[in-house]
């Protein structure tokens, strides 16, 4: 199993929650480096079988395992190219040579 081509540069943010000296405010802070992705957006015959109805894109970015790309989590969100996908889970692929990341980003923003 592969990963086809690593060719897009992503970025990850974590969900915090910050005092900014009156009330917590929750926020994204950076989370990581930026590692090198391949990314497939997933077909729109899929989606409508899954019943998703909104605009957004759902894409599915693989990734080199490593002990931080297991670490994410839907609490974590991806940056690619000015937009956020928001994570919806992770699974290993192959014998944990890659880990496969489903994510959606909003497009009626």
């Amino acid at each position: 199993m592969t990963a086809g081509k690593l060719d897009r540069r992503i970025s990850f943010e974590r969900f915090t929650v910050t005092d900014d000296g009156y009330q917590s405010v929750e926020t994204w802070a950076a989370h990581g480096g930026a590692v090198y992705a391949s990314k497939t957006d997933v077909s729109d015959g899929e989606r409508m079988r899954a019943g998703e109805v909104s605009a957004s894109l759902t894409s599915r970015f693989v990734v080199r395992s490593s002990n931080f790309t297991r670490g994410l989590t839907p609490k974590d969100r991806i940056k690619y190219k000015g937009n956020a996908f928001n994570i919806f889970g992770t699974k290993e692929l192959g014998r944990n040579d890659y880990i496969e990341i489903t994510a959606g980003a909003r497009t009626d923003d």
